[in-house]
C-alpha cells in the first residue's frame, strides 16, 4: 500500500511538474511510469506510440529534474524509475 501511495504521490508531483510541457508524449510517459515499476526507452516508445528521440527527450528532462532515476548505471539497455 506505501508503495501505490509513492506512486501516486510522484504521479502528482510530476504532473505539477510537467505542466509546461507540450505534446502527447509528457502525460503518456508519466502514465507508463505510473504503471510499470522499471521502464526502458524501446518499452517507453511501444506503450506511448511517441518516436524514440521524444521519449529519450522527455527521460532525459524527467531525470535532470529528478522526477526519474536511472537503475542500471550503463550506456546500453539502461532502465528509469520514478524517483521518490
Amino acid at each position: 500500500m506505501r508503495h501505490l501511495d509513492d506512486i501516486e504521490a510522484w504521479s502528482a508531483r510530476s504532473e505539477t511538474e510537467m505542466a509546461t510541457l507540450s505534446g502527447r508524449t509528457p502525460p503518456a510517459l508519466r502514465a507508463v511510469l505510473t504503471e510499470w515499476p522499471l521502464v526502458s526507452a524501446p518499452m517507453a516508445e511501444v506503450l506511448t506510440g511517441a518516436s524514440r528521440a521524444a521519449v529519450q527527450r522527455n527521460l532525459a528532462w524527467m531525470e535532470t529534474r529528478g522526477l526519474i532515476r536511472e537503475v542500471t548505471g550503463q550506456g546500453r539497455y539502461r532502465m528509469w524509475r520514478a524517483a521518490n
